[in-house]
């Protein structure tokens, strides 16, 4: 990469590495407004407007108040001045003091989402453990299966969310008692992540029988031992840092997951480390070629400026790689809210969809059709829960 942006990228990487934090936090932000800053590295970034949230590694730098309390406003303007310029930045700074190694807990990021539990419906609190590691999920079960066996769905949270808020945003446990389908939410550890994102940008959780893909599977087994769930129709989907995540899922194991969903994510192999993960995300990439793929549906906002919408395109392009013999079709429709969008379509000779893509005019970085009590939704837009689930159960493993 020899762009001014990724050799910025790359300075501000060994910045971070070197304890600089506060000179690295400046240096992505002035990176964030104007890319070619990157032979400026003395940019303030008390002078930058905060930009949108970054999903990957970093922390909403919008998420700190500005104001400063009555008390602060005694104070002399200098000192306040001080103490807003602190504030505006800490959010990146204590991000980036997390992937310098310190070893700093990182604040709750949200207060706990109450989850709205059915009569005779489940929502079980479980642990995968293994050589890789271990992770907490949580498991929907519904009331009244409708059948003996159930489809599995295993959604996959975006950066600083947790299983609670993913369900309550995507409305995915009411979408399981209607279509009786067994719902898993594996969490993030903190620990692998101060902002809680899936590292879907490190080689190391990019692949088969390792990291973090080997840890998700785990899940999937666990469930599959323990409940009646159907392993011929095992599901993967997630939104943005999960969306990739869902995405390396597919690629990494065919043989367990029948389809998947990518919401406001980036295909596979689409960044090997930080820098490249920030390219990835303001550019777009195409990825890498895939020897396995699986049927695929993306949903991704036109409006989003934290995840370019060129990566969806990508994901689905790595979907049809290997795929022959597909009719294209694109049509065009609006939600009951007003948000039109374009669905683009790639059928099997049977009628089924292999690969869809939907772009959405006006949704940012957002569920499309979420509920308003989870974070990252946008409920404007067409049901994304609903048509993944109805993408999904078209497919199964032979």
């Amino acid at each position: 990469m020899t762009t001014p942006f990724a050799r910025g990228m790359v300075r501000a990487t060994e910045l971070t590495k070197a304890g600089k934090l506060d000179e690295a936090t400046a240096l992505i932000q002035s990176l964030l407004i104007n890319p070619e800053a990157a032979d400026d590295q003395q940019a303030p970034a008390a002078s930058l407007a905060a930009p949108d949230v970054i999903d990957g590694t970093f922390s909403r730098l919008d998420d700190v108040a500005a104001d400063t309390s009555a008390a602060e406003a005694a104070n002399t303007k200098g000192k306040s001045r001080t103490k807003a310029k602190a504030k505006r930045g800490k959010g990146l700074r204590d991000t980036l003091a997390g992937l310098a190694g310190s070893g700093m807990k990182m604040p709750s990021m949200k207060a706990a989402v109450k989850v709205h539990i059915p009569d005779g419906a489940q929502f079980l609190s479980l642990t995968h453990t293994s050589p890789q590691g271990s992770r907490d999920y949580r498991l929907y079960i519904p009331a009244a299966p409708s059948a003996q066996t159930m489809p599995l769905v295993v959604m996959l949270h975006g950066c600083t969310q947790s299983p609670e808020d993913f369900a309550v945003g995507t409305g995915m446990n009411a979408l399981a008692e209607e279509f009786g389908c067994l719902i898993a939410y594996p969490a993030q550890a903190q620990t692998a992540n101060a902002q809680k994102c899936w590292n879907w940008y490190q080689p190391s959780d990019q692949a088969r029988g390792a990291g973090e893909p080997a840890l998700v599977a785990g899940i999937v087994a666990d469930v599959l031992r323990d409940q009646p769930g159907d392993p011929a129709r095992v599901y993967v989907a997630g939104l943005s840092a999960g969306g990739a995540a869902a995405a390396i899922m597919g690629a990494a194991y065919p043989d367990v997951f029948a389809a998947v969903g990518v919401h406001s994510g980036l295909p596979v192999g689409g960044a090997q480390d930080m820098p490249s993960a920030f390219a990835a995300m303001k550019a777009g990439t195409p990825g890498r070629l895939q020897a396995d793929a699986v049927p695929t549906i993306v949903f991704h906002g036109l409006a989003d400026t934290t995840v370019n919408p060129a990566n969806g395109v990508a994901v689905v392009a790595q979907s049809l790689l290997a795929r022959r013999g597909l009719t294209k079709t694109s049509v065009t429709g609006s939600s009951d809210d007003g948000r039109t969008y374009r669905q683009i379509r790639h059928d099997e000779p049977d009628g089924r969809s292999y690969a869809e893509h939907w772009q959405i005019d006006g949704v940012g970085h957002a569920w499309s059709g979420g509920q308003a009590g989870g974070s990252y939704t946008d409920p404007a837009g067409p049901d994304a829960s609903r048509e993944m689930l109805r993408f999904f159960l078209q497919h199964q493993r032979e």
